[in-house]
């Protein structure tokens, strides 16, 4: 079938992409799915930073690719070896497929799926396979991590979906669960285990280090500081639930937070993906803290510390991958919370675009000026 999509054809790209225009909409060819493949009619899919790393280069992948990891969608078809869902369900995808059975899965880390990695790495589907074609040449066009949400359809893995049951919940709000919500929230929640009483501090207040400070608040943090360099999200922040806040620019910023805190909070979570972020994020950690990092910054960015502070302060430093989540446990999961009131992801949501503006849509997010926007397909 032919549908259309956001091809990146080349990258690095450089801003304004609104006149750039690094994705090109165009109509590809997309094969039917395989056996353990689905084809999924998109409702929403998000812009993420981790979409414009590989658009600036930061993150290099094979092109041309469709881009977006971020979506949910209804079922369309659904390959012969599957028997849990089936056409009309509706299912969020993630980012990092799972297959379930190399060690990480067994261990219950999904998010360091070993042949999961891999095939993302090589911008194809579980199975080896790329279902997407240039309707000219027939030249093959990348899947990005698994999912390609920047199209009206997609053919994606068993692997990377998960079924929800969520008539009522939009498109537009369930697709932030395949990324912003599993990874900040479950930053939170799985990967700090933050407890009722301790304090966090949230290092960059993009729509997963928001998604990040709603999973502190519902963990019962009673401190939570927020900094960013935009005062505007600073403002969204404290609406949000932060307790204090800090513009990252003051270069007094960290000598303050420490004594605001005590010195310092219980768990730092730098989620900007920029070095600079997570040297701030350690030094407001407290001893016997923890620090944690889930922001992908640029290959060669380095972060160095006093190797004696490790000892001397028992202090942990740590990445954070999807949240260190199990799809299939914590989406479903995440959704209950949001039902129940505990996570008003609603609130993450600043603006809606058709997929003809996605390259404008990218200059918003390269600039800081928007948190969470959505393409929405008919």
């Amino acid at each position: 079938m032919r549908t259309r999509a956001a091809i990146l054809k080349a990258s690095p790209a450089t801003a304004p992409f609104a006149e750039s225009r690094p994705l090109v909409i165009e109509e590809v060819e997309l094969d039917p799915p395989g056996p353990e493949e689905l084809l999924i009619r998109i409702g929403a899919a998000g812009l993420c930073h981790s979409d414009l790393s590989v658009i600036n280069g930061n993150r290099p992948r094979p092109v041309p690719m469709v881009l977006g990891h971020e979506a949910a969608g209804e079922v369309v078809e659904v390959g012969s070896a599957i028997r849990d869902i089936a056409p009309g369900d509706r299912v969020v995808m993630t980012f990092q497929p799972s297959c379930g059975t190399c060690l990480p899965c067994a261990e219950g880390r999904a998010a360091l799926c070993i042949p999961g990695a891999a095939a993302n790495g090589r911008g194809v589907l579980m199975s080896g396979e790329i279902r997407l074609h240039d309707c000219h040449d027939h030249h093959e066009i990348h899947h990005h991590c698994g999912v390609s949400g920047y199209a009206e359809h997609a053919v994606v893995s068993r692997h990377s979906v998960v079924k929800v049951d969520a008539p009522d919940i939009p498109f537009a709000e369930l697709a932030l669960f395949g990324c912003a919500v599993q990874t900040g929230v479950g930053a939170i929640l799985n990967t700090c285990r933050v407890q009722p009483g301790q304090s966090v501090a949230i290092v960059g207040l993009g729509g997963v280090g928001l998604a990040a400070l709603l999973g502190a608040v519902a963990a019962g943090a009673t401190e939570i500081v927020a900094i960013d360099l935009s005062d505007d999200k600073l403002a969204v922040a404290r609406d949000l639930g932060a307790t204090r806040t800090w513009n990252a620019a003051d270069p007094e910023a960290a000598a303050q937070i420490r004594a605001a805190t005590g010195g310092g909070v219980d768990h730092a979570v730098e989620l900007a993906g920029a070095a600079p972020a997570f040297h701030l994020a350690y030094q407001i950690t407290r001893r016997g803290g923890q620090t944690v990092t889930a922001g992908l910054a640029a290959p060669t960015a380095e972060f160095r510390i006093p190797a004696v502070n490790i000892v001397a302060d028992e202090r942990t430093v740590k990445g954070s991958y999807m949240g260190s989540c199990v799809p299939q446990r914590d989406i479903p999961r995440f959704i209950r919370m949001y039902r129940a009131g505990q996570l008003p992801v609603n609130r993450l949501l600043t603006g809606t675009l058709t997929l003809d503006r996605i390259n404008e849509g990218f200059d918003l997010l390269d600039r800081g000026e928007a948190i969470r926007q959505v393409v929405l397909f008919d």
